[in-house]
């Protein structure tokens, strides 16, 4: 393994370290094809010496969080006990990037390009890189998928672990596809039925603007259509602390504005990472394949009813999407692919890594029945269980969550 020369940064209130390794695009076949990987790692002006903390991202597909100067949120209160390693998982940020167009002449090639950008290759990059950086063991605190990600680490690598910090990320262990998504449907009416409570003038402004996408053909700043299907997936913002306010921002608009179009484009921006869509369902399959579970699941009342829509993919979604059509034919054949496991039960029942996890009581994403039933699973694990915060917990009080989670793992707590 080989890694770029160092670039290193100075700025008020922290120390910047990036760097770029070179890692085999697969695993298994280490003298095959090799992709990069970025590393940023943030440290305070004399916090040189202390462990390094992982940074594990929600997704898949979105690169790590971006350092502000002086470090802010959880960053702020991370850099008091460690040296923070962003990791821009592959094919996101300053990584060997996936963008619309994926490499291979078939559909088949790419779809089997893209199995390789799932949880258990990004826990094969960090250890690479641990290795790399002389390591012996570190610590990982993961954001939703970031914690399906460190529950694959626990899996698959856990002596290259110190502690594991889970935010909002227990995935179900084993369990059917279809079980996670009829219950996230659940969850999404009952948060509609509230939004429009909060909100109630804002359900005929919605039946209005279904009808008006229906019937006209409305074109976004960057020349797609905006179909009334796509409108109803701003309701991504239902699982967000501030989300009912930015959904009725939207909303109250008026129809068709300038103002309506960018803020209606810019609430989902699919195009911008599309492996997010391409591959979202496969987080979830754990050794099956998912067959469009969103799509095959969803209930009469949420499109007799013109509901909002979560954290669901559809076919559709490569049409409307402009920046999703080059990867449509790839997403049908991964939608069929029968994914191998994830998760290893039996060594997460025998595990001994410190882990420390938040079960977010009202998650629109990750279904609070099923995260108990994994904290269950994992040995030791600790958690805080609360209905402070919603699936955006570590963005809305990152000093106070990521702190409660350190504490409990060291037993202060």
């Amino acid at each position: 393994m080989t890694a770029g020369p160092e670039r290193i940064y100075r700025v008020p209130g922290a120390t910047l370290i990036e760097r770029e390794h070179s890692v085999p695009l697969d695993h298994g076949a280490p003298e095959g094809p090799q992709i990069t990987v970025f590393t940023r790692e943030v440290a305070a002006p004399d916090g040189a010496d202390r462990p390094y903390l992982v940074f594990l991202q929600g997704g898949p597909g979105f690169e790590a969080a971006r350092p502000t100067s002086p470090p802010t949120g959880w960053m702020k209160r991370a850099v008091e006990d460690y040296r923070v390693l962003l990791l821009d998982q592959r094919g996101t940020g300053r990584s060997t990037p996936v963008g619309s167009e994926i490499p291979g002449d078939s559909p088949e090639v790419q779809a089997a390009y893209l199995t390789h950008f799932r949880a258990d290759s990004i826990v094969r990059d960090a250890e690479r890189i641990r290795q790399e950086l002389g390591v012996e063991r570190w610590s990982v605190l993961g954001q939703s998928f970031g914690g399906f990600t460190s529950m694959t680490y626990l899996s698959i690598a856990p002596e290259g672990l110190r502690e594991a910090f889970i935010t909002g990320g227990l995935s179900p262990i084993g369990r059917p596809v279809d079980d996670i998504y009829g219950a996230t449907y659940r969850r999404l009416i009952d948060r509609n039925r509230r939004f429009f409570e909060r909100y109630p003038d804002d359900r005929a402004r919605v039946h209005g603007i279904l009808r008006r996408l229906d019937d006209e053909d409305v074109l976004l700043p960057t020349g797609e259509r905006l179909t009334a299907r796509r409108f109803r997936q701003l309701g991504m913002w239902l699982g967000d602390s501030a989300g009912f306010e930015l959904l009725h921002h939207v909303i109250e608009l008026p129809f068709a504005s300038v103002a309506f179009l960018h803020d209606a484009e810019a609430g989902v921006r699919f195009g911008r990472n599309p492996i997010y869509a391409t591959l979202h369902e496969s987080s979830y399959a754990d050794g099956v394949a998912t067959r469009w579970s969103a799509d095959r699941l969803i209930p009469d009342e949420v499109v007799e009813e013109g509901l909002f829509t979560a954290e669901h993919v559809f076919p559709w979604m490569w049409e409307d999407y402009a920046g999703l059509r080059p990867q449509r034919a790839a997403a049908e054949i991964l939608a069929e692919h029968p994914w191998p496991a994830l998760y290893d039960g039996d060594r997460l029942r025998h595990n001994d890594v410190p882990v420390a996890a938040t079960i977010y009581v009202n998650d629109l994403y990750v279904e609070r029945d099923f995260a108990e039933e994994t904290a269950a699973t994992i040995r030791g694990l600790r958690t805080w269980e609360t209905d402070e915060f919603e699936h955006n917990g570590l963005r809305s009080d990152g000093e106070r969550v990521l702190g409660r989670l350190i504490d409990l793992a060291r037993g202060r707590a």
